[in-house]
């Protein structure tokens, strides 16, 4: 396959899909598949609600003519006929764990399902969702097989790269980051890294096989969650001692190197659920991961740990905890951007909410409608009303123009920064 004949269908228009669509919008011609109908209606309209896209580019792309001369552009849509010409399958749907913290590979299932009943000689499908090492090859490619009639790397090939996206970073983009690329065969590992090459600026790593690829996004995230929970242990451990954190890690910053690595809430799409891959995997061949495991059980209870230390700064300051209001800003998992998918911030509400106080979220940034289907919470359009406590969760920038003396209600009322993002005369604590 020349790589100039490609036709690519990008499977996922979501943090991931959109970005990768416009890009290859631009020198190929582009399917953008997604199932969700309104997803492909609102794109289609040059419109984004995740803010990661390049609302010009996408544009600039939707306008180029795809025909059958192989003209660059881009489309959207939901209906498999429109991408059954294409020979490049790009799947990016999500990779979530369930309620047990085991994989749910339900969407990538479906996806390969759903390829596989369109599937041709010589068609290349290359995932980029992320997975545990094997996955690829072991439950991606017997499903491709089983529908499509074909036989794995005779009649059709598989590749596998990493996504790399980071939510929010509008400097880090997809083609300023390197791109780590694999392929079932040698020839096919050369194809799909100069795919990729094509459009990465950065670069790309043609790594030894699909396994090490997958392997290598599964570790990325492991080491940043291992690190993140070594620093919430040390707030755990400091909390008692009566110490701020932020002053140790200040000190210990000056040493050349120490990583500044600080605490919070570990959510996202990648780093609180991608571990758990790995782990499954390692479990699966005989070995039980304890380092790997033990920061994740460090990172999940610091929503808890606040909640518990809001309560405990109210009695402090005689506060009946089953009548006091609480305002949450932040729902997102991270600061300025509206991704909410795992957000940790749910952990604070709900074990506030036990405690019998009622609690507010506000949060600019998240869709509203998107939040009370995924946890039930309905956010406040303003905050109007006075409060006895309130937790900084997402630093968003919004965040630093509020007049927080005037959402007291007296002189009683604690403040909690998770991210030791305000000054800190104004908080009664912080992480």
């Amino acid at each position: 396959m020349k790589i100039e004949q490609q036709r690519i269908a990008i499977i996922g228009l979501g943090y991931v899909g959109l970005p990768l669509a416009i890009e290859f919008g631009k020198k190929y011609p582009v399917i953008g598949f997604d199932i969700n109908k309104n997803r492909v209606e609102e794109l289609s309209s040059g419109r984004d609600r995740t803010m990661e896209a390049d609302i010009e580019a996408m544009k600039v792309a939707m306008n180029f003519s795809i025909c059958d001369s192989g003209r660059a552009g881009l489309k959207f849509s939901s209906h498999i006929e429109d991408i059954r010409q294409c020979n490049v399958f790009i799947v990016t749907v999500p990779t979530p764990i369930d309620q047990f913290k085991a994989p749910d590979l339900t969407p990538l299932r479906k996806a390969s399902e759903m390829i596989g009943s369109i599937l041709k000689q010589e068609d290349i499908v290359i995932y980029e969702s992320t997975v545990y090492p094997g996955c690829t090859e072991e439950e991606c490619v017997p499903v491709l097989e089983k529908v499509s009639g074909l036989q794995f790397n005779k009649d059709f090939y598989c590749g596998y790269s990493p996504e790399r996206i980071n939510p929010g970073d509008k400097v880090n983009t997809l083609t300023k980051i390197k791109k780590v690329t694999s392929g079932s065969t040698p020839e096919i590992a050369d194809i799909v890294d100069d795919l990729y090459k094509s459009i990465i600026t950065a670069g790309t790593h043609k790594a030894a096989n699909i396994k090490v690829a997958e392997a290598s996004k599964a570790i990325e995230n492991a080491q940043r969650d291992i690190n993140i929970s070594f620093v919430n242990e040390l707030a755990l451990i400091f909390d008692r001692i009566g110490i701020d954190t932020s002053d140790v890690i200040e000190a210990a910053g000056t040493k050349w190197n120490f990583l500044k690595y600080k605490p919070g809430l570990v959510g996202g799409h990648c780093i609180g659920v991608d571990p758990y891959y790995l782990a499954h995997k390692a479990e699966s061949v005989g070995y039980h991961p304890q380092v790997i495991l033990s920061g994740r059980r460090v990172n999940d209870s610091m929503g808890m740990f606040v909640a518990n230390k809001v309560v405990k700064l109210l009695i402090n300051k005689g506060h009946k905890i089953n009548a006091s209001k609480a305002l949450i800003l932040g729902i997102t998992f991270k600061e300025n951007c509206p991704d909410i998918r795992n957000s940790r911030v749910i952990d604070i509400h709900r074990e506030l909410e036990q405690f019998g106080v009622t609690v507010d979220v506000y949060d600019p940034h998240a869709d509203k409608e998107e939040v009370h289907h995924e946890y039930g919470i309905k956010l406040i359009d303003e905050i109007n009303t006075h409060y006895d406590a309130i937790v900084l969760a997402v630093s968003h920038k919004e965040f630093l123009s509020i007049n927080y003396s005037k959402l007291k209600n007296g002189n009683g009322t604690v403040i909690f920064d998770t991210k030791s993002f305000l000054d800190r005369s104004i908080a009664d604590g912080r992480l």
